[in-house]
C-alpha cells in the first residue's frame, strides 16, 4: 500500500529564509540536534584533542555544544550557519566567549576559508560533510 504524501509538509533546509523564520519563531530556545556536548564529549575529545587547534562547527544555529566545548578548553571554535537571525543569536550570547567566533555563510561556499584551515570539524547534520574537505586539513577528523 503506497503512503499518500501530497498533503505532508516539505521543508527547504537549505534555505535562509527557511532558517531565519524557524530561529524568530523558536526566539531565545536552544536546540542542539541529535545529542549535547556531555553525551559526545569522549568521542569528540578521543579524535580532536583539548589544543589552540581550530574546530569548525557546521550549522551551529543556536545549540550551546561550542559553548561547552570552550568550557572544557577548546580554544579555538568557529561557529558557521546559513541563518543570520541564529548567528546573531550566537554572537549576542556569546560576546563574553573569547574562544567563540560566528559566521554567517552557506557551507556550499567554503571559498572564505583557506585549504586545510581546520583540525577537527563537527557536523550534527548539515549533510554537508562532503563540501568540506577542501578546508580540512590532511589527517583531521570530522564528527
Amino acid at each position: 500500500m503506497m503512503r499518500d504524501v501530497s498533503s505532508c509538509n516539505t521543508y527547504d533546509y537549505g534555505d535562509a529564509q527557511y532558517w531565519d523564520a524557524r530561529y524568530v519563531q523558536e526566539g531565545d530556545s536552544l536546540f542542539d540536534w541529535c545529542q549535547r556536548y556531555s553525551a559526545l564529549r569522549p568521542f569528540i575529545r578521543n579524535f580532536i584533542p583539548l589544543t589552540s587547534s581550530p574546530v569548525l562547527v557546521v550549522g551551529s544555529g543556536n545549540a550551546v555544544m561550542s559553548e561547552d566545548m570552550a568550557k572544557d578548553g577548546y580554544e579555538d571554535i568557529m561557529n558557521i550557519d546559513i541563518s543570520s537571525v541564529a548567528i546573531n543569536l550566537m554572537k549576542t550570547r556569546n560576546k563574553h566567549i573569547p574562544q567563540l567566533k560566528d559566521k554567517q555563510m552557506d557551507v556550499r561556499d567554503m571559498s572564505f576559508f583557506p585549504d586545510e584551515s581546520f583540525d577537527g570539524i563537527i557536523d550534527k547534520g548539515t549533510e554537508s560533510v562532503y563540501l568540506l574537505w577542501l578546508i580540512f586539513k590532511i589527517r583531521g577528523i570530522v564528527y
